[in-house]
């Protein structure tokens, strides 16, 4: 296998996952979720699935060999943004019925370290909503992360329009220009009326990834050390 493929659950064939889990080597599953949707004029739908997702490998990297990604769903939950064609949405209920059946799958594979890393705010109220249902069900060490949460007052700061994360504004560009230029159309960056994605840069962006991938790679070694873990619910006597 290519190093970058040992990264990614879906390019192992059966008997190169199994070797992995069966030696103790993949100790962590993160399953990236995010949502295709508008993001104004200027970036490209993807861009909550991709900024997840380049969190996540980023991590895994960091942690290898004992980091794999589950890439499992694109679309997230939209529907506040269904007034822009092209956006896709799940109802809440299958979203969340696919994300238990994803953690399923992986916990069924051996895992008891799952981090699910979110990249889209419309998805964090029905997460937090069920997670007390998650952890009951699957009794495992299963943490649920907005990945702009591990950044701070101060590195919001670093912005001019100091917001992390903002709807394509000056945070989700900058992050764009950094990671993946192609996906910016720079002529309409500030042929909009709002002026916050114009303040973006590149080194700006680079410089928040940066944090995030060390800050979420400090939050997923906790949970492989034992230093973070997930309170599960008790069951009624």
């Amino acid at each position: 296998m290519r190093p970058e493929d040992r990264l990614l659950l879906h390019k192992h064939t059966r008997r190169e996952f199994r070797t992995r889990m069966d030696s103790g080597e993949l100790r962590a599953c993160i399953i990236p979720i995010a949502a295709i949707e508008q993001h104004l004029e200027h970036l490209a739908m993807e861009h909550d699935w991709r900024s997840a997702n380049y969190i996540a490998l980023r991590v895994a990297e960091k942690l290898s060999p004992h980091v794999v990604v589950a890439q499992g769903v694109m679309a997230g939950i939209s529907e506040h943004h269904m007034k822009h064609v092209g956006t896709l949405t799940l109802t809440p209920a299958t979203f969340l019925a696919v994300l238990g059946d994803l953690i399923d799958s992986v916990v069924r594979a051996g895992f008891e370290n799952v981090l699910v890393l979110n990249g889209h705010g419309g998805n964090i109220v029905p997460c937090r909503a069920v997670w007390d249902q998650l952890l009951r069900k699957f009794q495992v060490n299963l943490q649920f992360l907005p990945y702009w949460d591990v950044l701070t007052e101060a590195d919001a700061n670093e912005l001019q329009s100091k917001s992390i994360p903002g709807h394509a504004q000056e945070f989700e560009t900058a992050f764009a220009l950094a990671a993946f230029p192609e996906n910016v159309r720079s002529e309409a960056v500030a042929d909009q009326p709002d002026p916050a994605p114009a303040m973006a840069t590149a080194e700006n962006g680079q410089l928040l990834i940066d944090r995030t991938v060390d800050r979420v790679a400090d939050y997923l070694q906790e949970m492989l050390d034992r230093k973070r873990t997930a309170e599960v619910p008790a069951f009624f006597e």
